[in-house]
């Protein structure tokens, strides 16, 4: 076998926080998923279909969360995405009126209307089944799909009550089993967070790999002799790929990366914000409060209020350079290390959102590159279980406490505005400990409630909250969802020990159980006697 001089493992994760009102006409925080499947998840189908009709190889690692996953399924929200879809297309259409006369603005309003519609056309043609797509790619080798813990609790932080860790990492197992149809074989844990110990849940989980921060690999005991240029095995034989700094930076840099390229379309500069509120308003929140709406108008043209018109054409051109300039700093960084056991390896992994949402032109640029690999075999595309298959020995050690928030460490989920989340986070899991002993085997209403409790306590523990509250973006909200599911929790708790099952519950718990089984339906097949 002919080994190339490289190995290259291109990762993105794929997440959003479970965000699901059916008893609102109108949702808000719905609006990131929509965003995400319009300028992202769907993006990212058209690109792979376009390579297979020409016949491009390519090896993608994708994680995609079990509430991402959830809300894909979800036919509820694939309607509201419907109507949302209906909404940009109808907008579309009034600003080509409007625009007329506006050279520019109209001829860029035609090219929006026209992408809208391929993205409705992808979307009608898997029956709004985004997840069939993802397992398509997956069956046919092209994208290996990891799981996550079940609501991107952040580990670390719960490992105080090891029964919670291991409940977020099985339930997220068995979650992808439901959705995928079999056994993941790698996982993406939530901020990339590492804990000495965490290995042995996942080795009990039957994972074979996950990613770690650089720090992670490089602050190892003892430190692997090349660094993130091979994974880390540890004595449980559970394998972390490292993600290499250089790479990262060059793609995700908000000041020196690609995406700050004059160019490139500005990702701030919205009609949801530039428009007079009577036109617009059909197309914002309900409640007056300007969105973004997908119509953006100008480039990022530099650090200057005025803004240039946005020119498609001009981005693509500038994706593909910086598609070429990647691959070859990709070359470049094999070369300077040649003279290894074998090809080294280089890990580039990003948050799947960059593509397409925070980056418009990610999607393309991701295209332009793996037509380039596909062009020179230097360099060859990998996935962890391709890797582990080929090169079972690998440096033994202890990775590092890590992260991939800010300093490599917790500090973005744990300080002084987000603190108080953990000692509610520990008392209901106390609280879930003790009712699992209690009711080791409980069926009818007490089962239900029991899962439905571990739903909240689920949902209570997502990173999401804590990391909100710390970038100071939807504080209200963040702090909100965590706080409502903690009282569903105890509610739950309080009025499990007062149920008998002979004489039947009150109408008002059957009535609050209802609702929050429809409202919050996330792993249907839940056996709360995971926390224990």
């Amino acid at each position: 076998m002919v080994l190339p001089d490289g190995y290259v493992m291109l990762v993105f994760h794929a997440h959003l926080p479970f965000v699901r009102n059916p008893e609102l006409n109108y949702s808000l925080e719905e609006n990131w998923l929509f965003e995400a499947l319009t300028e992202t998840y769907i993006p990212l189908i058209m690109v792979f279909e376009r390579l297979l009709e020409d016949n491009i190889d390519f090896r993608i690692t994708l994680s995609l969360t079990p509430t991402l996953m959830s809300m894909l399924e979800d036919r509820f929200l694939q309607k509201r995405y419907q109507s949302y879809l209906s909404s940009r297309l109808e907008l579309a259409e009034k600003e080509q009126i409007r625009t007329w006369g506006q050279p520019d603005f109209h001829a860029l309003v035609r090219w929006y209307r026209t992408r809208l519609q391929e993205i409705e056309q992808v979307y009608y043609d898997c029956q709004g089944r985004i997840l069939d797509a993802f397992r398509k790619f997956n069956a046919l080798g092209k994208l290996e799909i990891l799981t996550c813990a079940a609501t991107h609790g952040f580990l670390p932080l719960l490992q105080g009550q090891p029964m919670a860790v291991k409940a977020q990492v099985e339930v997220g197992v068995a979650s992808y089993r439901s959705f995928m149809g079999r056994d993941p074989q790698g996982i993406w844990l939530p901020e990339c967070a590492y804990y000495p110990g965490l290995e042995k849940i996942l080795q009990a989980a039957n994972l074979r790999y996950s990613f770690l921060d650089t720090a992670g690999i490089t602050g190892a005991w003892p430190r692997p002799p090349h660094g993130v240029r091979t994974p880390l095995m540890t004595e449980h034989q559970v394998a972390f790929f490292g993600r290499e700094e250089e790479t990262s930076r060059q793609v995700w840099c908000a000041q020196t990366g690609y995406p700050g390229d004059p160019v490139y379309r500005d990702f701030y500069r919205d009609l949801g914000f530039d428009l007079d509120m009577e036109y617009i308003g059909p197309y914002v929140d309900p409640a007056g409060i300007r969105i973004f709406t997908g119509f953006k108008y100008y480039r990022v043209t530099g650090k200057t209020e005025y803004k240039q018109p946005y020119d498609p054409t001009a981005a693509q051109r500038q994706a593909r350079l910086h598609a070429e300039h990647f691959a070859a700093s990709l070359r470049a960084q094999v070369k300077q290390h040649q003279g290894m056991d074998r090809p080294p390896l280089i890990v580039s992994a990003y948050d799947a959102e960059l593509l397409g949402h925070w980056w418009f032109e990610g999607p393309d640029w991701l295209e332009y590159l793996l037509r380039d690999f596909a062009r020179n075999d230097q360099v060859q595309l990998i996935t962890g279980p391709e890797y582990l298959d080929l090169y079972p020995e690998n440096p033994v050690g202890q990775p590092a406490i890590s992260s991939w928030g800010n300093q490599g460490y917790y500090e973005t989920w744990l300080n002084q505005a987000n603190d108080w989340i953990y000692p509610h986070l520990y008392a209901i899991g106390e609280q879930m400990t003790e009712m699992v002993r209690r009711y080791p085997q409980a069926n009818g209403i007490e089962r239900r409630i029991l899962n439905q409790a571990l739903r909240e306590l689920l949902l209570a523990q997502s990173s999401d909250w804590a990391f909100i509250i710390n970038n100071k973006t939807a504080v209200e909200y963040a702090e909100r969802r965590t706080r409502e599911h903690l009282y569903n929790f105890r509610q739950l708790y309080l009025e499990l020990s007062s149920v008998q099952p002979e004489k039947g519950i009150s109408p008002q718990l059957e009535a609050f159980l209802k609702e929050l089984e429809a409202k919050n339906n996330l792993f249907p097949e839940l056996d709360y006697r995971v926390f224990q």
